[in-house]
């Protein structure tokens, strides 16, 4: 691990993790456990942390695929759901972050041998973002991006198909900013709702976003599952 990685513990199992998620997204592998394969299991507090950074990510392979995932990932996932719960004050993306790391235990795996399922927990609001200007909304929803997989409907999804230009626009800003995360963020909604102009060529876009931010998984994470959405939409 470089010494940018390294700055911290939870940086650096934040790196490890999106790193594993990555390789299983380019598998395929569902049997994989991205969790073990960092070296975090649902005792480690520091490895916790970094998966409710990552967030319903940490089920993405099974997500897209359409499998069921590895009991070891949905024991962490849950912990890091009964953990960090948002606080009274939290953001609005951090309470919608929590909604959907509890939508995806719900929908994708039965919880761990000896705990119970996670509580009910009502979506958020969103109208906040039907006012955003477009640069804020961006920034937002590249916040969201793990909102953005197919069959998971929620209000900020809404947001998006409705103003598919504006996070258009976002992403140009994003490249021509360097912001190389957003750009990522934006463009995987945009692969998951569609509705961009022709012009934009997300296509290629993606692919110049992971040649220049390579370097950080995260960016890998949201262009591979925007490439995987976009094929199945295709189909």
């Amino acid at each position: 691990m470089d010494q940018t990685h390294a700055s911290s513990p939870l940086a650096g199992a934040v790196h490890d993790l999106a790193t594993e998620v990555v390789l299983a997204l380019r598998s395929g592998d569902h049997l994989a456990t991205v969790c073990g394969a960092a070296g975090i299991d649902e005792e480690n507090r520091t490895g916790i942390a970094a998966a409710r950074v990552i967030g319903a990510d940490l089920l993405l392979p099974s997500v897209l695929y359409g499998r069921h995932p590895h009991p070891g990932d949905v024991a962490v996932l849950d912990r890091a759901v009964r953990e960090f719960p948002p606080k009274p004050d939290a953001p609005a993306a951090t309470a919608w972050s929590h909604w959907h790391m509890i939508s995806t235990l719900q929908r994708m795996a039965q919880p761990s041998p000896g705990t119970a399922a996670p509580g009910t927990y009502a979506e958020p609001d969103a109208a906040w973002l039907e006012e955003a200007p477009w640069q804020a909304f961006t920034h937002q929803l590249s916040v969201l991006a793990p909102l953005a997989v197919p069959a998971a409907p929620s209000a900020v999804q809404r947001a998006a198909a409705n103003r598919a230009v504006d996070l258009s626009r976002g992403f140009v800003r994003a490249v021509r900013r360097l912001d190389w995360l957003q750009a990522a963020g934006a463009g995987r909604w945009l692969a998951a709702i569609g509705g961009e102009p022709a012009t934009l060529g997300l296509e290629r876009g993606l692919d110049f976003v992971e040649l220049m931010g390579g370097d950080d998984p995260r960016v890998t994470l949201h262009v591979r599952a925007a490439r995987l959405m976009a094929e199945a939409r295709a189909r």
